[in-house]
C-alpha cells in the first residue's frame, strides 16, 4: 500500500533543503515515500519546472504531498511533522528551549545567503581551506561558529545536539556540517565535534550513501541553493 505522504526532492549531492525536511520526517518516525525530480529541465533557476509546479505551486523543492494536498517550503514541512511526532522529539518540550530551537531554526531558514552563496553544499566534494572569502561570508561563518559554540556550551549536559536532544533545528543545520567539511572551514574545537556529531548520524548517513552525483552538471551552485527554499 503508498504511503499517503510522498516527500519530493531534489539531487541528494546538491540539496541541501531536500535534506533538511528528510531528516525531520526521518527522526520524527513519520512513514514517507520520497521522489526525485531532476532539476535539468526547462525552467531551471526560474522556479518554472513543469513537473515541480504540479506538487509545489511555488515552484521550489522540497515538496511534500499528503493525502494529496501539498505543502511546499522546508520549515513549512517540518512543523507540519512536529505537529504529528510525539511530544519532544522534534520541538523540546520545555518552552524556552522550543523558543530558541525555533529562533535558531528561523536564522538558518532565512540567513546566511552568502554561506549559501560562496558554500554549496556538495556533499562528496573536498575542496582546500579558502583563506579570503568575502566579508559578508566570513561574517556568516562566524555567527554559525559562534551560535554553535554558544548553544552546545549551554546545553552539552543535555545531550550532544544543539539542545541536548536532536531537533529540528539540527536537521536545519545539518547541511551546513557538510559545507563545513567540502570547503575544510576552520572550526572551534566544540563547533568541530557538534559538526561530526551530525555527519555520523545515521540518517545523515543514509543520505549521504544516496548521495552519489548523477550525470548532469549542478554548475552555478548559487543557481542550485535558489531552487530550494
Amino acid at each position: 500500500m503508498p504511503h499517503t505522504n510522498v516527500l519530493y526532492i531534489g539531487n541528494k549531492n546538491y540539496s541541501s533543503w531536500s535534506l533538511r525536511p528528510w531528516l525531520v520526517l526521518r527522526w520524527g518516525g513519520i512513514p514517507f515515500e520520497e521522489r526525485l525530480i531532476r532539476l535539468d529541465q526547462p525552467g531551471y533557476g526560474k522556479q518554472a519546472i513543469a513537473e515541480v509546479k504540479t506538487v509545489a505551486p511555488n515552484g521550489t523543492l522540497p515538496a511534500l504531498v499528503s493525502d494529496g494536498v501539498p505543502i511546499w517550503d522546508s520549515l513549512a514541512i517540518a512543523e507540519w511533522a512536529a505537529e504529528r511526532a510525539a511530544p519532544g522529539v522534534l520541538w523540546p518540550e520545555d518552552p524556552t528551549l522550543r523558543a530558541q530551537a525555533r529562533s535558531a531554526t528561523c536564522e538558518m531558514h532565512a540567513g546566511f545567503a552568502a554561506v549559501r552563496r560562496d558554500l554549496s553544499m556538495n556533499i562528496h566534494r573536498r575542496m582546500p581551506a579558502q583563506p579570503d572569502w568575502p566579508e559578508d561570508t566570513r561574517r556568516g561563518l562566524a555567527r554559525i561558529d559562534e551560535l554553535w559554540r554558544g548553544l552546545r556550551e549551554r546545553h552539552a549536559h543535555l545531550g550532544p545536539y544543539l539542545f541536548g536532544r536532536r531537533s529540528i533545528a539540527d536537521a536545519f543545520y545539518a547541511p551546513v556540517a557538510a559545507r563545513l567539511r567540502t570547503y575544510a572551514v576552520p572550526c572551534s574545537d566544540v563547533v568541530a565535534e557538534y559538526r561530526d556529531t551530525l555527519l555520523a548520524d545515521p540518517d545523515f548517513l543514509a543520505w549521504e550513501a544516496d548521495s552519489l552525483p548523477d550525470s548532469w552538471d549542478a554548475s552555478g551552485y548559487s543557481v542550485i541553493d535558489r531552487l530550494h527554499t
